[in-house]
């Protein structure tokens, strides 16, 4: 039944946000009592705490894939984005912008997860980047994976890009190019260029 929650509530949430769903409307929405929630969980933020957990797990997996069947680190990256894009967005329903808004604590836990999880990925990336002529080879891979992720959490941060005037998918392929741009080769830029023309 826990899963059945965490599943239903999943879809709840990021489709209306995490504060905007009541755990009535998730009782009601799965055809049992309130206090059956309770049963498997204390009270909603403990359920915003796992679904929030599940969602970083399923992205986490879902770019291993991409990672797996992408051609190179440029493309890749460029996918790694839209595979992002599913789970955030510039309204304020966003699950994105109500983890920041009302659960901060989760949020700052799921920050802290990123580059445990995400590091070694990008720094392989990097590797296999510099390893095919597409970046360049005098790179800091240790110093450039964590400068990357670290303005991966700069650009999805309300403070600093306000959602009522930056749009994320819009903040995402502005960085990406901007990271992009600073490491690719002659090679590299052409790759990038043309896959740019192509999408």
């Amino acid at each position: 039944m826990k899963s059945t929650i965490i599943e239903k509530a999943t879809k709840l949430f990021l489709q209306l946000g995490f504060k905007s769903v009541t755990m009535d409307d998730l009782a009601v929405s799965l055809g049992i009592s309130k206090k059956t929630l309770y049963i498997h969980f204390e009270n909603k933020h403990q359920l915003v705490k796992e679904v929030a957990s599940s969602i970083f797990e399923k992205v986490t997996c879902d770019i291993i894939k991409i990672k797996e069947g992408t051609s190179n680190p440029i493309e890749e990256l460029h996918c790694v984005k839209m595979e992002a894009m599913k789970y955030l967005g510039s309204e304020k329903t966003s699950p994105n912008y109500q983890l920041q808004k009302y659960y901060p604590k989760i949020y700052e836990d799921l920050k802290a997860k990123e580059y445990q999880y995400l590091g070694k990925m990008v720094k392989n990336s990097l590797q296999n980047g510099i390893d095919s002529g597409l970046f360049r080879t005098e790179i800091d891979v240790e110093f450039v994976s964590r400068l990357y992720l670290n303005g991966m959490r700069g650009i999805r941060d309300i403070e600093i890009f306000p959602i009522e005037q930056f749009k994320i998918e819009h903040l995402f392929e502005n960085y990406l190019d901007y990271h992009l741009r600073a490491i690719v080769t002659p090679k590299g830029m052409k790759s990038l260029n043309l896959f740019k023309s192509t999408t």
